[in-house]
């Protein structure tokens, strides 16, 4: 780290203010009355108060030196860091449907559900792509917008952790989340554009069939790749009895897996099955490393602030100042 100005021209002033000393002390007059005689005031007039005077004069030209130094911006610099930008702009789609609650994953041993364990692999993918622009939309019985596409990863984070089941009408619009995120790629130039879709059952809501959205993603050359996230044959889902405790109900799981691969064959994309928390993350893995672009090198410095350091100095100066203009150092009249 380096330390800097931001406005160096400002410093300047500063070789200015020696010659606005001299001629200011050439125009000020101490005396605030004539007398025929000084003996009449040698009982108030001492040499304590002419160095006060001289004192207040100083803070104030030191007040001066400190707003102009914080007006230059003083700042630490960490120097230039390359940054590769990748090019790539996608759109996550998760499936928020109630069915998204069956809990048949396991995380660091202990059983979750598939919202969860989607989100927690999600992370991880997220923390491998930091210079990739991501989006997310989110679906049940409808899509909306989660998280616009950014390269904040923190703000999409903060986004995909906001989501919980419930929190729209269930149902599961494949066609509509796909439509979304389409919305999301259409306008943006960038050297590929994809779209990952995860979901646990069939497309029974909205108005747009997944072929129709697919057949939209082939037309803007966006690639779609679709996940099905659940086991094979039933999976547990918890219910409370009528002693309000949790138990979990074996219940069918229906995927269909046929759209869900028609729609990644039409854009060229991929289909994958994730029936545990290992074959999930190696599918994430995969989309790593198949999507993967020439990067362009682009430089940045990040700078800390300093002027804070100069302008509360000049703050307490100022207050002492005025204080002691108008209480123990003040003159008559």
């Amino acid at each position: 780290m380096n330390f800097n100005f931001g406005n160096p021209a400002l410093l300047l002033l500063l070789l200015a203010l020696p010659f606005l000393a001299r001629w200011r002390s050439r125009r000020v007059k101490d005396s605030a009355f004539l007398y025929s005689s000084v003996t009449l005031l040698r009982g108030v007039s001492n040499l304590r108060q002419s160095r006060s005077r001289v004192l207040l004069g100083r803070m104030r030209w030191l007040i001066l030196v400190c707003c102009l130094v914080a007006m230059a911006r003083p700042r630490l610099s960490e120097g230039r860091t390359s940054v590769k930008a990748s090019g790539i702009d996608m759109v996550i789609a998760l499936d928020l449907s109630m069915s998204m609650a069956a809990m048949d994953f396991e995380l660091k041993g202990e059983r979750v559900n598939r919202l969860d364990i989607a989100k927690n692999v999600l992370d991880g993918f997220i923390e491998k792509r930091k210079n990739d622009r991501m989006g997310l939309v989110a679906f049940s019985g409808r899509a909306y917008i989660a998280a616009p596409l950014t390269l904040d990863h923190d703000f999409f984070r903060m986004n995909l952790d906001r989501l919980e089941l419930g929190i729209a009408e269930d149902g599961t619009a494949i066609g509509s989340a796909l439509t979304a995120a389409l919305n999301r790629l259409r306008e943006v130039e960038s050297k590929s554009r994809i779209v990952i879709l995860m979901t646990d059952g069939q497309n029974n809501a909205g108005k747009v069939s997944p072929l129709m959205a697919a057949e939209a993603a082939q037309a803007l050359e966006v690639k779609v790749y679709t996940i099905g996230v659940g086991t094979k044959g039933t999976a547990p889902y918890p219910q409370k009895d009528p002693f309000g405790r949790t138990v979990f109900v074996q219940t069918k799981v229906d995927i269909d897996e046929e759209t869900l691969q028609a729609v990644a064959e039409k854009t060229g994309g991929q289909y994958y099955r994730a029936d545990n928390t290992q074959s999930l993350e190696q599918i994430y893995n995969e989309i790593d490393q198949l999507e993967k672009t020439e990067v362009e090198m682009q430089q940045y410095t990040r700078h800390e602030e300093l002027a804070s350091w100069f302008m509360l100095p000049a703050l307490v100066l100022l207050l002492l100042e005025m204080i002691l203009q108008h209480t123990l150092w003040r003159k008559l009249p």
